[in-house]
């Protein structure tokens, strides 16, 4: 629900439809239908008619199913989270309580991932005499202006840019790290989320899109308001004092995706809903 992908999807699903095919229409995040176009009303009533259009329309969330029921009462909605292929279990994480905290956010270094709140975070963390560090393993748009934040803050043994990481070299990011620190302002369900809980990292983040969904709040994380940096410190800083805690998050993030997350899941979900539309009519 971007724009640009809207409209060229708005071309699809019409050829499709013209021509008599059935529809699956998936949304991945975005705004929600009644905000999307910003209360103009002739382009919102357009969005309604297409949104009636598919046979089913996939959402991520049940906050975006509460909001397209609110929307539209009769659209024919579903719910299939994301999901991972979770890899084999390395296991429980040494308990080290000696070093210090480590944190890593790995993902586009944007400003709405609450990553400039996230340093001056980490500033309080130290003036508090607690001893953590954040590793911001990306690149993006805001990469310039987060560095020059640091610099200014005097925070460059604390935080850092190792930039870019896949494959291997991720999965000991993952691996490295205590928390993963994600403070974002707004989220679908992001994969960032489910491999860090695959990799047995807890996560610090914000309660926002279909995060709830995944996380209960000091059982696979700690949940903290958007935009509440001392929130944020205060949870680091409680966190580095609780060191047990985090294995226990950990195993339960780690039994989470193995649960609910995980790929032939997802492939069961959708073929549930392919079958319920190939299914020849009722009598």
């Amino acid at each position: 629900m971007e724009p640009k992908s809207y409209w060229r999807d708005v071309v699809y699903l019409t050829i499709a439809k013209l021509m008599r095919k059935r529809v699956i229409y998936q949304v991945h995040g975005g705004a929600l239908p009644q905000e999307f176009f910003g209360g103009r009303h002739l382009l919102t009533g357009l969005l309604r008619r297409v949104l009636r259009l598919p046979d089913a329309v996939v959402l991520l969330a049940q906050c975006e199913l509460r909001g397209y029921r609110s929307f539209d009462a009769t659209l024919a909605l579903e719910v299939i989270p994301n999901a991972i292929d979770a890899g084999l279990d390395a296991g429980a994480k040494p308990l080290a309580p000696q070093r210090p905290l480590s944190l890593v956010y790995v993902g586009r270094l944007v400003d709405s991932k609450g990553l400039f709140e996230l340093i001056e975070a980490m500033r309080l963390v130290r003036a508090a005499g607690v001893t953590a560090s954040l590793s911001l393993v990306g690149s993006g748009p805001d990469e310039a202006a987060l560095r020059e934040r640091v610099a200014a803050l005097g925070l460059q043994q604390e935080v850092t840019f190792p930039g870019q990481k896949f494959g291997a070299e991720k999965d000991a990011a993952w691996r490295n790290a205590d928390l993963f620190a994600f403070p974002t302002y707004h989220e679908g369900l992001p994969y960032a989320l489910l491999e860090s809980m695959a990799a047995r990292t807890p996560a610090l983040l914000c309660p926002v899109g279909a995060i709830p969904d995944v996380v209960q709040d000091g059982i696979h994380g700690v949940f903290v308001p958007p935009r509440n940096v001392q929130a944020l410190a205060d949870a680091i800083v409680r966190l580095d004092g609780d060191r047990a805690l985090l294995p226990r998050m950990g195993q339960a993030c780690r039994e989470r995706i193995e649960s609910h997350y995980t790929v032939e899941r997802l492939a069961q979900d959708f073929r549930r809903v392919y079958r319920a539309l190939l299914a020849p009519p009722a009598l």
